[in-house]
């Protein structure tokens, strides 16, 4: 088995111990879950991968990707759900 060279570092620990590594990353065409969406944010936050290459890597544009962070951010993982839209992201 080959690791293909990064960077940046493969792993880092989360502020609750948990370990995120790029292994843990959804693939490229994966159905968007709030799970899901978080592990992409908190891999940016830790550089474990760029900001640039998520935004390429799972064709988000800088609009979704800002809101998810601020949702993360504000919510946690809660406000990350669709069906939280309403509930979360009024004025």
């Amino acid at each position: 088995m080959f690791v293909k060279k990064t960077s940046g570092p493969r792993l880092v620990t989360l502020e609750d111990g948990r370990i995120l590594s790029v292994a843990d990353l959804p693939q490229p065409d994966t159905r968007w879950v709030a799970a899901r969406k978080q592990t992409v944010v908190l891999a940016v936050l830790h550089k474990l991968i760029s900001r640039d290459d998520a935004l390429r890597r799972y064709g988000l544009s800088d609009e979704e990707f800002d809101g998810w962070c601020r949702a993360a951010a504000r919510y946690g993982k809660a406000g990350l759900r669709v069906t939280a839209l309403q509930k979360y992201r009024q004025p």
